[in-house]
């Protein structure tokens, strides 16, 4: 068990501090209820100290050669390797999932921050030609300045790996909002990457709620770019504020993502991809498959060897387990209560739809795996992400209806078809309207080398991670060298 302080503070200019008020909160383990550590609580000052602190590391850091920051990076990235267990520790404990997946979600954390360390030596800009005689035109990298990260608890580790690796490698010092129910991973993460020799100040943790910590965060005048992961209503308040100074501002937000299963689908891999899709991670991903859109000649057959399957689901925060509890109570009560409302409305419950309160489950915050049908597209439960293990089954006569249906969504992150008509396939990634489009697998699985974002409500078109993302973390300069010819 990692040793972690009894009161989480935050990390600023490269010391711990505590909020000025004195103020904390408690972060519950979400697989048994009881209390995991106090958090301290920051605000206004805690932000405006961590800004500061960014300001005045920032210069320094960008006039490191980009390559010299990569071998910093490369430095934190080997002590996240070498600390593999103990995040994956801290992560399983904070987030209530398996040892197991808390494991393989480091290890691509640390994926990610290797090719973002390698960046360093390709931090590209173009050379080009130019139309006036004996002059040449070419494009640079630079950094924006501070960068304000938010961030989600559903994959704490790799979240912080996603936005502080390519905001730091960019030559930004960063302010990172830890997720209040993953307090731990943010600091540890920052813990390593000083011993690994980063400069005091190029990355300040501050831990704090999202309506005080977050919202100073974002309200900064001196934040340059603002990245956050999150809701669709959070989203669209940061837009308005952020946008209405001019920064950067990338938005990466909900999804409502579906799972097409053709007639033609293998469909023990369909129903062993929804089961993934659907419940693992306990449905808590922007790209989780919560719409299962079923050719109606596979319909009954299908949803048969669905419920078997789900029936068989084990449910706990062990390896052997298939799903965890939820992060929060709170977001317990809001699936359990849609899904309530679903039911009363005409939806008919085909598995689970309540709080496990068996003697193994009832201190945590465990939703059982839901399956519902009969629901109208156009409900609200069909509409808003739940963020949690639920799904619902829709018949369609053909390939049509089932793209007709997939789009016709108020989200537009990640899609799935199960085909083994190349023709259909085709077409299908062609005209789905969302970011990301996969044949015969899941809804979910990014890679640190693509973008990832979506369309509609899931974004505001900006991809993270990739090489995509250093455009969200630098800024182009054009820069015209002109000879004289006089002086040749």
């Amino acid at each position: 068990m990692p040793t972690l302080p009894s009161l989480l503070p935050n990390w600023i200019g490269g010391q711990q501090t505590l909020a000025a008020s004195n103020e904390s909160f408690d972060k519950l383990k979400p697989h048994d209820g009881t209390s995991y550590c106090r958090v301290t609580r920051s605000g206004q000052p805690e932000i405006d100290a961590a800004v500061a602190a960014a300001r005045a590391a920032q210069v320094a850091w960008a006039d490191t050669p980009a390559v010299k920051r990569g071998e910093i990076l490369h430095e934190i990235v080997l002590r996240m390797k070498a600390a593999t267990d103990e995040i994956a520790r801290v992560v399983a404990d904070e987030t209530g999932k398996s040892f197991k997946d808390a494991k393989g979600e480091t290890g691509g954390a640390i994926q990610l921050g290797l090719f973002y360390a390698s960046e360093g030596q390709r931090l590209y800009g173009r050379t080009t030609t130019s139309g006036t005689p004996y002059k040449y035109a070419m494009t640079v990298r630079q950094p924006i300045g501070v960068a304000g990260l938010i961030i989600a608890a559903n994959t704490p580790i790799a979240n912080v790996a996603w936005k502080v690796f390519p905001a730091l490698i960019c030559g930004n010092a960063v302010v990172l909002k830890a997720a209040e129910d993953t307090p731990a991973t943010s600091w540890l993460f920052a813990k390593l990457a000083h011993e690994a020799g980063l400069p005091a100040g190029v990355l300040n943790v501050v831990q704090g709620l999202g309506s005080e910590a977050g919202a100073a965060l974002v309200a900064h005048p001196q934040v340059g770019v603002v990245s956050f992961t999150g809701s669709t209503a959070v989203g669209k308040l940061i837009h308005q504020q952020v946008g209405a100074r001019l920064a950067r501002l990338s938005l990466e937000l909900g999804g409502k993502n579906a799972l097409v299963v053709c007639d033609d689908a293998d469909l023990d891999r369909a129903v062993t991809w929804s089961l993934l899709s659907a419940f693992s991670n306990a449905g808590q991903r922007c790209a989780a498959g919560s719409r299962f859109i079923i050719f109606e000649s596979v319909y009954d057959r299908f949803k048969e060897l669905l419920l078997k399957r789900t029936a068989q689901l084990k449910v706990g925060p062990a390896d052997t387990d298939d799903l965890g509890p939820v992060i929060n109570e709170r977001q317990l009560n809001n699936m359990v209560r849609s899904v309530s409302q679903a039911v009363e409305g005409g939806g008919c419950l085909l598995s689970g739809g309540g709080r496990l309160n068996d003697e193994a489950h009832a201190k945590g915050f465990y939703m059982s795996p839901t399956l519902l049908e009969g629901i109208d597209p156009q409900a609200e439960i069909s509409c808003r992400e739940l963020f949690g293990p639920v799904a619902i089954l829709y018949k369609v006569r053909d390939f049509d209806e089932a793209l007709a249906l997939t789009n016709n969504s108020p989200y537009g992150l990640t899609a799935c078809i199960h085909t083994k008509n190349f023709h259909r396939a085709t077409r299908f990634c062609e005209k789905v309207q969302t970011g990301v489009a996969v044949v015969n697998a899941g809804t979910f699985g990014s890679e640190p080398h693509m973008p990832f974002g979506g369309t509609k409500l899931s974004g505001n078109g900006s991809r993270e991670p990739g090489t995509e993302a250093l455009n969200i973390y630098s800024e182009l300069k054009d820069i015209y060298l002109n000879i004289d010819p006089a002086q040749l």
